[in-house]
């Protein structure tokens, strides 16, 4: 099976979306089909050897649309195929104004025609008096007959659909239209008649029964609604646009020696990109000379800058505040991290939810229909005894009011916005079913490390027995120094710091969430968590336990190291909890949700941080291959179950779980795992993804509603149910200007959901601060003072400076992320040496 999308034209409905849908998916080879009205697209599963793309193709033609195909040729990046939909979008757009102008033109002269002396006005002399009747009457059919041409796509597309049995909106259009026109020439012809037979009566009967204004006017207030419309729909397009538009257009790179500047989709793997103060990276890749601050925002939403060295890797659409560099290029053109996260953003866009089955299932079976009601409404009228005028005006108002564009809308408009929304707050959501699933989720499950703490332990106690705590630490480091556990590693940075030199052990065995052994000078070394010890068979007395539930007690983790059965002693660590993470968890709880955490930590430690957090439920001493059986109970048991981890350790609970949450994975946006990736380290993302689900649902049903209330309410009203009680008719051409402005309706009412706002973690205190004080050699004078303080004061981040030239000194008071390296840089292109940083 292969998966391919393609663009899909002439859909302008719900029911041509289910018509499309239902036509492909008959095709013998055909596993899904998937058509989106908003964007166009349709994504077919299917098998190469069964089906080609041009019977496909032929299929959805015979029904009244067309599939582009697209050659290896014209296959090009994502944002040459945002440009070539944009530019399509456009161009459709211009067509429809100029379809629009040219028939309100012509329509004005014509109502004025028709309609005028009704309302009073004057009428021209050449359509007065009764031998002019005729004259009349053959003048508003060339304005007629003009604007059907002008708007001929509705006749085109509604009767070819008619013809293969899968009416669209088109075809009620066209019916509507054309019953009135047909009429009209009938009308024409019985005044002819008249006059030949002399028999003025039938002719004033007649003339006063044309409708070419209703067949014009239908076509033109349609054609209006579709306008603003695609107007309207054109908005939902923004969060990508700016997007597409974080990356520079051009990209300094070396080549052959030489600095030249190229656009930026020509970049190519291997160059080395130039990067100068304030300038925005075009592509990823890993820095080979020089260092910058980088302001990584706008892709993990960091709000400090960040500093990077020679041989950390940067990202694209990120900027640099501070520094200059050049970096090898890794990821280029679609490889990106920006561009996966646009082609994740406009592939959920585009997806469907489970709720827009509803509307796809009921415009299928609505235009026949309404085609059958509106039959059923002439006949009953003309079997009430009334004149065929009346019984085809009912039945042509109960077509044109019954189109059902704003049912068609009301899911996928939501879904686009609402996802283009998620991307600005820097939450990936992966499909339509996410965004929908996250709405009725009751139970959230946290993982612990790099969730709910910063996943940093820190070294808090080393706790020798026997031994001086310089031996257990150099013990524990050759041990540990292999590992990539958090843990491990914090072991491994404290023997650094303490400057114990690493030995070297062999024949490690590492057992995943529980320690690990290895072998130095023929002893057996072990490692690890309570479990693992007392499944080793080595002794623990009372006084290891004691020790350990203390520390557990203080939110400790502590990890037991032996030398065969002879205890070494006890190395303690404790992971900080993120300032997000206390925010998040009492939101999830004012939100009704049952907040769960999982962790491998030991039962007292977990109980510890779970009263200091108030989460209600805490599974302990869990591996990560046992993460997915927790998840599988709480479903078990009745529960729609979110899980929030690190995407990597917690894999198999992400997929088991309803909706599967990924948080801080800022260039790993691609994970297959995760329903959401949170491109941000902060929990509170979760929040802010569940209100914007609310939200957005909340707008997909009363969008449903109001679709589905304004065709309940309408047919009655234009199959003139209350004519008989209260006089209440509907005009065909009423009928048509409220079809549309219900379209309109329905897409501004999802509009709104762009001015949703991020709820964002109330800072605590001030923003970090740093003080450095630089040995400043060559300043003679005041001049000299005022240059060096004016370049220190140039630097981005740098609050105050105080120059002393009695102590050739320089104090700077400046933001966290400002580097030394860039304070000592400027100093010295202002002509002076530094001798020190303080």
């Amino acid at each position: 099976m292969v998966e391919k999308k393609y663009q899909v034209t002439g859909m302008t409905c719900a029911a041509c979306q289910a018509n499309v849908s239902k036509t492909v998916s008959k095709l013998d080879g055909v596993d899904t089909v998937d058509v989106n009205l908003l964007s166009g697209t349709m994504k077919v599963s299917y098998d190469e050897n069964r089906i080609t793309e041009l019977k496909m193709a032929k299929a959805i033609q015979d029904i009244g649309y067309g599939m582009v195909i697209e050659t290896g040729s014209q296959k090009s990046s994502f944002k040459n195929e945002w440009d070539k939909r944009k530019q399509q979008s456009e161009a459709e757009w211009k067509q429809m104004k100029q379809r629009l102008v040219t028939s309100i033109v012509l329509l004005v002269p014509l109502m004025y025609i028709s309609m005028g002396p009704m309302m009073g006005l004057p009428s021209l002399p050449i359509f007065e008096g009764e031998e002019h009747l005729m004259i009349l009457a053959i003048t508003q059919l060339l304005f007629t007959i003009t604007i059907m041409v002008i708007n001929k796509h509705f006749f085109v597309s509604g009767f070819k659909a008619l013809l293969h049995r899968v009416p669209n909106m088109d075809s009620l259009v066209a019916i509507g239209s054309g019953a009135s026109f047909v009429y009209s020439i009938f009308a024409i012809y019985m005044m002819a008649y008249g006059y030949g037979h002399q028999d003025m009566e039938i002719v004033h009967q007649y003339a006063h029964s044309l409708y070419f204004e209703s067949a014009a006017t239908i076509l033109t207030l349609v054609t209006v609604g579709k306008y603003m419309e695609a107007k309207s729909k054109s908005k939902t397009k923004d969060a990508l646009d700016r997007l597409l538009n974080l990356a520079p257009k051009m990209a300094t790179v070396i080549r052959n020696g030489q600095e030249m500047v190229v656009l930026q989709q020509e970049v190519m793997v291997h160059d080395i990109v130039v990067i100068h103060p304030g300038e925005v990276l075009p592509v990823d890749g890993k820095i080979v000379e020089g260092y910058g601050s980088v302001d990584q925002s706008a892709i993990t939403g960091e709000s400090l800058p960040v500093e990077k060295h020679i041989g950390d890797m940067v990202i694209s659409a990120t900027t640099n505040k501070n520094g200059s560099f050049k970096y090898e290029a890794l990821k280029v053109g679609d490889d990106t991290t920006l561009a996966q996260i646009i082609r994740l953003v406009d592939e959920a866009g585009n997806s469907k939810a489970p709720i827009a089955r509803i509307a796809d299932t009921v415009s299928g079976i609505f235009v026949p229909v309404v085609i059958g009601i509106s039959i059923v409404v002439a006949i009953v009228w003309l079997l009430l005894g009334h004149p065929f005028v009346f019984a085809l005006s009912n039945a042509i108002s109960v077509l044109v009011i019954s189109c059902p564009c704003a049912l068609g809308l009301a899911t996928p408009v939501a879904i686009m916005v609402a996802t283009g929304k998620a991307a600005e707050f820097g939450i990936l959501m992966k499909s339509a079913q996410a965004l929908e699933q996250l709405h009725s989720i009751d139970t959230i499950v946290l993982d612990k490390t790099g969730t709910i703490t910063s996943g940093k332990p820190q070294v808090t106690d080393v706790l020798p027995y026997g031994i001086s705590k310089k031996e257990l630490l150099k013990y524990a480091y050759a041990l540990e120094n292999h590992s990539e556990h958090p843990l491990a590693q914090a072991i491994v940075q404290k023997a650094k710091e303490q400057k114990i030199a690493v030995i070297e052990m062999t024949d490690f065995m590492n057992v995943s969430g529980r320690g690990v052994y290895a072998k130095y000078e023929e002893s057996v070394y072990y490692a690890g968590n309570l479990a693992y010890i007392q499944e080793s068979g080595l002794p623990i007395d009372e006084m290891i336990v004691q020790m350990m539930d203390k520390l557990a007690m203080e939110g400790k983790t502590p990890l037991l190291f032996y030398r065969e059965s002879q205890y070494l002693g006890m190395i303690a660590l404790m992971d900080t909890i993120k300032e997000s993470s206390h925010d998040a968890i009492a939101e999830f709880k004012k939100m009704g949700l049952h907040v769960v955490m999982l962790t491998g930590d030991h039962k007292k430690t977990a109980e510890a941080i779970r009263k200091q957090l108030d989460i209600e439920t805490v599974y302990a001493e869990v591996l990560p291959t046992e993460k997915d059986a927790v998840i599988q109970e709480l479903q078990n048991s009745g529960h729609k179950v979110a899980m929030v981890g690190d995407g990597i350790n917690d894999a198999p609970a992400l997929v088991r779980a309803d909706v599967g949450i990924a948080i801080g994975s800022g260039t790993d946006i691609a994970m297959d795992s995760a329903d959401i990736v949170l491109m941000k380290n902060s929990l509170y993302d979760v929040v802010n993804a569940i209100g914007l689900s609310n939200k957005t649902m909340k707008n997909i049903y009363m969008n449903l509603f109001w679709a589905f209330f304004y065709n309940i309410l309408g047919i009655p009203v234009a199959a003139g149910v209350f004519y008989p009680l209260f006089g209440l008719k509907l005009n065909p051409m009423i009928g048509s200007l409220a079809m549309s402005m219900s379209s309109l309706c329905v897409v501004t009412n999802a509009l709104r959901l762009r001015f949703v706002k991020e709820i964002k973690v109330e800072e605590k205190g001030d923003t970090k601060m740093k003080t450095v004080v630089l040995d400043v050699k060559g300043m003679m004078c005041k001049h000299c003072v005022a240059h060096v303080d004016k370049a220190l004061r140039g630097v981005m981040g740098v609050s105050d400076v105080v120059v002393s030239l009695e102590e050739n000194t320089a104090t700077v008071t400046a933001e966290a992320f400002v580097s030394n390296d860039a304070l000592v840089e400027v100093v010295e292109e202002a002509g002076y040496e530094v001798l020190g940083v303080k």
